[in-house]
């Protein structure tokens, strides 16, 4: 199982802090409390019938992650509490934390506060730490968090203190083997080091730890019994939680801290290679089979805080946010309902279904238009406007969502632009009603190079470079013979230096009208076009210093037997790269 970085990429991460910010002051930290001025919580019962209390009141987790920034909680905490929800969870706690605590607490909403510890988010985090030997690392953190939890204590937003986030699981991209198994280890019991010392200084808040995975509880289960709940964060697998505790002998209850609708990493992929985004229908639902199977498991999953009360725009906060720029999902609607809020004088989205984009397989020209058909109900009757985005993501892991000018044909059909370089983009349609509300499907599109009359005379020829790329990242091993293959998902690729050249050997002599170049991201800012008879002696027939990275058409009047791409600078940090390299006759 793994995470989308767009997830991991918004958290909140605490500051590192140095072991002086406590100095000769700890001792004075872990004496026990006075009666607490906050709220005073409990995991109480015994095994299998466990429940959390507030002050001794019976308190069911209907929660949501936190997004905004803490400088937007009074703007958006009010609507957090009308939907139901009772606690926010953060991945971080420091000194920026506190009127994210006072406004949860005045909207009568509670936190539970997370310490993120390296290497966090699950697959695809950094951050490796050698919990076996960085005592300095973990002398920080034994100094840092109990400060916090210090300063906060009392606070009424404070639910519960959450230390880390899927370190175990991404403990897997530092280390492997039996080294894996002992830092695994060694991470669980730090967890407990940890929760030892936030129970000495606030006995009045449980301990949990949220992991990716319930694989990670056995190790809990050895190596960390002062937590008081166990935490794990599970999507589309969330309804097997319930079974895995029950086959794993666990003897303390859990929140899920993440869940919602099936991940990326949870999806097959579509036709053009790319996972198949749930439709916002189907997200809804997750939403609510999440909650269910959370509360299906009486006396033991103490309730959830779902996945994501958050308003970025982009790849990820379309496939998880419940409201992106501002706009209220289904998925919001979803769980508004499922914590037992009001919905029935609520104004809802939008629902787009069968979109479908024409050519998307087959590939639309950079530039040329895109055609996307739709049917959108609103069930308020409201007018809807429609506006199409189009995002690189799997091209480039630019995120962002960039609208296209969009034409509604008025038919159930839009008109929009293809973007400007080549690769499997997804398209959005964004469907908003006036009211607040959107409704967004996406699909994915490859856009291919402009057709160009004649005949590709260097496809399928033997092809040679000044370098390739021989790591196996990226697709690479990325040889010279990927840039006249035509295809567009295979790339030459040379070293990061200047210059570089890619050549093609026609066979014979060949007189060339055109030459066609896809870049990669890793494209040409200045090179040459050059033929040769001999492959030896050059002549320079176009030369380009503005390159852009997008479809390079250039019309030439030559002839030579071979004929190279000389690139004298980069446009990137990264080397020269091709998907294809087209001369035409």
């Amino acid at each position: 199982m793994h995470h989308p970085p767009t997830r991991t990429a918004r958290r909140l991460v605490a500051p590192v802090a140095a072991a002086a910010l406590l100095g000769g002051g700890l001792l004075a930290l872990q004496a026990p409390a006075a009666q607490a001025a906050g709220n005073v919580v409990k995991v109480t019962g015994s095994q299998g019938d466990w429940q959390l209390t507030v002050d001794g009141s019976p308190y069911t987790v209907k929660g949501l992650t936190w997004g905004p920034s803490v400088a937007d909680a009074e703007k958006y905490m009010p609507d957090v509490a009308s939907m139901g929800v009772n606690t926010i969870r953060t991945w971080g706690t420091d000194a920026t934390s506190k009127p994210l605590f006072d406004t949860a607490a005045a909207n009568g909403v509670k936190v539970i506060a997370g310490f993120w510890l390296q290497p966090g988010g699950g697959p695809g985090s950094g951050g490796c730490v050698d919990y076996l030997t960085d005592t300095q690392y973990k002398n920080d953190m034994l100094a840092e968090f109990p400060t916090w939890v210090d300063t906060y204590k009392d606070n009424p937003g404070v639910l519960m203190w959450n230390v880390g986030n899927e370190s175990t699981l991404g403990l897997q991209n530092c280390y492997g083997g039996d080294e894996l198994e002992a830092q695994r280890n060694a991470y669980t019991s730090f967890v407990n080091d940890i929760a030892k010392k936030i129970h000495e200084v606030d006995p009045n808040h449980p301990v949990t730890s949220t992991d990716a995975w319930t694989g990670a509880w056995p190790y809990y289960k050895k190596n960390a019994p002062d937590l008081d709940l166990y935490a794990a964060n599970a999507y589309d697998a969330v309804c097997n939680v319930k079974s895995d505790w029950d086959q794993g002998g666990y003897d303390k209850p859990y929140i899920v801290t993440e869940t919602g609708p099936a991940g990326e990493w949870e999806v097959d992929d579509d036709a053009n290679g790319v996972p198949d985004e749930p439709t916002d229908t189907a997200k809804a639902e997750g939403y609510t089979e999440a909650w269910d199977c959370v509360t299906g498991h009486t006396g033991v999953a103490l309730g959830a805080t779902m996945f994501h009360y958050g308003v970025e725009d982009d790849f990820g906060g379309v496939w998880f946010n419940l409201l992106p720029g501002g706009e209220k999902r289904l998925s919001y609607y979803a769980v508004k309902k499922a914590y037992g809020a009001d919905t029935s004088g609520d104004n809802t989205p939008p629902v787009i279904t069968d979109m479908t984009v024409d050519d998307a397989t087959e590939g639309v020209p950079t530039g040329s238009d895109v055609h996307v058909t739709t049917r959108t109900t609103d069930p308020d009757g409201d007018a809807t406007t429609y506006q199409v985005l189009f995002s690189s993501n799997y091209i480039d892991e630019n995120k962002a969502l960039v609208p296209a000018e969009t034409k509604d044909n008025g038919d159930g059909t839009l008109t929009a632009k293809a973007p400007g370089k080549t690769g499997v983009y997804k398209v959005y349609v964004k469907a908003t009603d006036g009211h607040g509300n959107v409704g967004i499907e996406t699909k994915s599109l490859k856009v291919v190079p402009p057709k160009v009359d004649g005949t590709n005379v260097a496809q399928g020829k033997p092809a040679t470079a000044s370098s390739f790329q021989t790591d196996p990242t990226g697709g690479c091993p990325c040889g010279a013979e990927n840039a006249v293959d035509g295809r567009f998902d295979t790339r030459w690729a040379g070293d990061w230096s200047d210059p570089q050249w890619l050549q093609v050997d026609l066979g014979t002599s060949t007189a060339i009208k055109h030459v066609q170049l896809a870049w990669d991201p890793a494209y040409a800012r200045s090179y040459e076009i050059q033929t040769s008879e001999d492959g030896q002696n050059w002549t320079t027939v176009k030369s380009v210093t503005d390159g852009n990275g997008d479809i390079d058409d250039l019309d030439v009047t030559a002839a030579g037997r071979y004929v190279r791409v000389n690139g004298t600078e980069r446009g990137s940090g990264y080397g020269y790269s091709l998907y294809e390299f087209g001369v035409y006759s």
